[in-house]
């Protein structure tokens, strides 16, 4: 269920809401709009009461949701999340995180970072801990790794997007990192889901290469519940019978979600083909269904990569790609300024 308070609800009644969901065994989720607040009813077995609640002062009404996730449809939420972040609002505006797959030296990461931040990437992205399907292969560097995350961010000023494994690893990652990243293979690990959703993050939630759209906003349902709405969702190609890419990017999901859900939802064509020679029109693709974001891998020199060298841009591709997307984005603000002049004039 969804309480949703008055305009005029005061904090004392807001606060005696909440207890009473407290009380009947649920749990409040408090979320402060513009105009209104309005209070979820999280639980699985409580006691809880759609004509109880009615009652009570400051309430204008209690809808019931039947989807499974609660706190990421829009039922709870009309208006779009939006996550502020060194600049730029996630969910509102299209947002570039770029950088290599793994941090391998210092070296590297500054190199990259400089790359992508004069090309206008807005967040840097970089693996210290990488988990990797062969036990043999590169790692990451671990907290080696953070610190030349941090020290990339002290010189460029961009922001820091990293994936954490383990929950015992958020203090850490969280430490070093301005978004904490859940790759696919932990999609659906949900100690770490609720971990994070402990902190005060926003949470990159990679979709799970199985998974259906259901389980990944149940995944995201996870970290709301405990606290975190920073919670934004990446596409990034899903396991099919198709062997000409590594992974089958799902475009088809991302307007799916942004008419059941209000959470920002990027994309990530690096993953989502294996194909270097794909990143660039399934980016564009991604842009034209209505991503709020690219997520691309970039690296000085792709073939002395040491994790996934055949869907990484080197410096020149990627320039390529930014170009594109800008000229993309421009003409879309224009046009839609266009549209809102000429329905003016016909209104008039």
């Amino acid at each position: 269920m969804v309480v949703v308070m008055t305009a005029e609800a005061n904090a004392k009644e807001i606060e005696r809401v909440a207890a009473f969901i407290n009380k009947h065994g649920a749990k409040a989720h408090i979320s402060k709009g513009e105009e209104r607040t309005i209070i979820g009813v999280i639980g699985y077995k409580h006691q809880v009461r759609k004509e109880h609640l009615s009652t009570l002062p400051g309430v204008e009404k209690v809808i019931p949701i039947s989807k499974p996730y609660k706190l990421v449809s829009r039922e709870f939420k009309k208006d779009n999340t939006i996550i502020p972040l060194n600049g730029v609002r996630i969910g509102e505006e299209v947002v570039i995180i770029a950088g290599p797959c793994s941090v391998e030296n210092e070296k590297q990461l500054l190199e990259t970072a400089k790359v992508v931040r004069e090309n206008g990437a807005h967040l840097l992205r970089g693996g210290a801990f990488k988990p990797r399907s062969n036990p043999y292969s590169f790692q990451g560097l671990g907290e080696k790794g953070l610190k030349i995350l941090r020290r990339a961010k002290e010189e460029t000023g961009l922001y820091v997007v990293t994936e954490v494994l383990e929950a015992m690893y958020v203090p850490v990652v969280a430490e070093y990192a301005d978004v904490l990243q859940i790759g696919a293979r932990n999609m659906q690990n949900y100690e770490l889901l609720k971990a994070v959703g402990r902190i005060k993050k926003p949470i990159l939630l990679k979709r799970g290469m199985s998974a259906t759209l259901n389980e990944f906003l149940m995944s995201a349902e996870y970290i709301m519940s405990e606290g975190n709405n920073q919670v934004i969702l990446c596409e990034r190609g899903i396991r099919t019978f198709v062997e000409y890419t590594r992974n089958t990017l799902d475009l088809n999901v991302v307007p799916a979600i942004k008419k059941i859900s209000h959470l920002p939802i990027l994309v990530d064509p690096s993953h989502g083909t294996g194909r270097r020679d794909l990143i660039e029109p399934l980016s564009m693709a991604a842009l034209a269904v209505g991503a709020d974001g690219l997520i691309i891998e970039v690296h000085p020199r792709p073939e002395e990569a040491l994790s996934d060298a055949d869907q990484t841009l080197d410096p020149i591709a990627f320039k390529k790609l930014m170009q594109k997307v800008h000229h993309y984005l421009s003409w879309q603000q224009s046009y839609l300024e266009s549209n809102v002049e000429a329905s003016e004039i016909e209104y008039i």
